[in-house]
């Protein structure tokens, strides 16, 4: 573990040292200071309303009002500046270095960098909504939806994480991981191989599912048959969660990435609720995939074993059911689940990028889905998370943006509270 921490650290600081200095840009009416070799790195994408990348446009960072970095975007849109220390900076586009035509909705915002986070930057393109209601009620059902979707992607993540505690009692801290190499995966076939973002999602799904076997036959079915307990695997699973969290870093790095597709587009009003196109197919894609987990768990054979195995494990096996095979499927299953849902949550809550913690963020809204449903229960676990997901969003009428995730997790523990087994899990097993 020394010898890993000292050859990350030292790959680090080599890496550091062979990064070229950004070109030097046109300067603002007042002159920037030299920025530290020591600051915080502060980067973005930049997109038009169709999509496209932006080049060439000037990013001015801000201090109480005194330009302290810039950047100018390049050829893919990225830039990428350097601010002297944490705090409350203002970002501005320059509008005259943008090309003639572009819409800009937001050019200007304000935010909070901090040492040792994923400091990214969004402006917006395109034109104003028109027409849409704007009141108290529209406001409640717009964040309803966006809840709604939010707990759909969760639901897609977790319903693998609930389907392995359920047939072999584990509580895997490794699953956020599973779907930030799904989206890490969709993004190198993407942007790296210029495959369209749907087939190189599908590609990514069948590399979770290989991935999810790998796991089970690699690990979890030798610890089982050593007669390594509960307690033993649930350490090996958060050791894995940090060894893998880490190669993806080394691999993939700490900078938000964007898909080549689907970056950035236009929001269509249905009625009081307005959604771009990909929140609209997020919504669709969770939803036919769950139905379609629904109909495998009552009216396949598989599922029901998978359920059997999970009601009763011994008396599935001295059924003549092949618990192994099943709990194989089921690991398949969640690594192909969870890789989805990485792609969707990328698409739908991070602007369309991609980040190496993304699903160890994800990870705790997952639990607190699963055990709020019940752990266990497949229905149980969509249910806990489309109410996390909903609270989460309604939260931020009354919390700061920020703090939106405690919603959902103060809802949580008063439920639990009351219904300690969660909303559909049961008191107790017999046998």
């Amino acid at each position: 573990m020394i010898a890993l921490i000292g050859t990350i650290t030292l790959s680090g600081t080599a890496l550091a040292a062979a990064a070229p200095a950004p070109a030097p840009a046109a300067a603002p009416a007042a002159a920037l200071p030299a920025q530290s070799q020591d600051g915080i790195d502060v980067s973005g994408t930049l997109r038009d309303q169709n999509g496209q990348p932006l080049a060439g446009v000037t990013i001015v960072a801000a201090r109480d009002g005194a330009p302290v970095a810039q950047a100018t975007s390049q050829a893919n849109g990225r830039w990428e500046l350097t601010v002297p220390a944490a705090g409350s900076y203002t970002f501005r586009l320059d509008e005259a270095t943008l090309p003639p035509g572009t819409q800009v909705l937001q050019g200007e915002t304000t935010r909070e960098v901090a040492e040792g986070s994923l400091n990214t930057v969004v402006f917006r393109f395109g034109e104003e909504v028109q027409g849409a209601a704007t009141g108290g009620f529209a406001t409640f059902l717009r964040l309803l939806v966006d809840g709604i979707r939010f707990g759909l992607v969760i639901g897609i993540s977790a319903i693998g994480l609930s389907l392995i505690f359920g047939t072999t009692g584990l509580t895997n801290f490794a699953h956020g991981e599973m779907v930030t190499i799904g989206a890490v995966v969709a993004w190198y076939i993407n942007v790296v191989g210029g495959v369209q973002l749907i087939p190189a999602t599908i590609i990514a799904v069948l590399v979770g599912a290989a991935l999810g076997a790998a796991n089970e036959l690699g690990i979890w079915r030798r610890l089982r048959r050593r007669g390594a307990g509960l307690i033993a695997q649930l350490v090996v699973s958060i050791g894995l969660s940090i060894a893998l969290r880490y190669l993806i870093l080394i691999f993939f790095g700490g900078r938000s990435e964007s898909f080549t597709d689907y970056t950035a587009q236009q929001v269509r009003n249905y009625g009081p609720i307005a959604l771009t196109d990909k929140d609209l197919s997020a919504i669709v894609i969770a939803v036919v995939v769950l139905l379609g987990v629904a109909l495998l768990l009552q009216r396949t054979r598989i599922g029901k074993a998978m359920r059997a195995v999970s009601d009763n494990r011994d008396l599935a096996a001295s059924s003549g059911i092949n618990v192994d095979r099943v709990i194989l499927f089921v690991w398949m299953l969640g690594g192909g689940l969870a890789t989805l849902g990485g792609v969707l949550f990328a698409l739908s809550e991070l602007s369309s990028t991609v980040q190496y913690e993304m699903g160890f963020r994800l990870l705790l809204l997952m639990f607190a889905g699963v055990i709020l449903g019940g752990l266990g229960t497949a229905y149980g676990a969509l249910l806990g998370c489309l109410i996390v997901g909903i609270l989460v969003q309604l939260s931020t009428l009354v919390l700061p943006l920020d703090l939106k995730y405690l919603g959902g997790l103060a809802v949580l523990i008063v439920i639990l509270v009351f219904r300690p087994q969660g909303l559909l899990g049961s008191k107790a097993r017999i046998g």
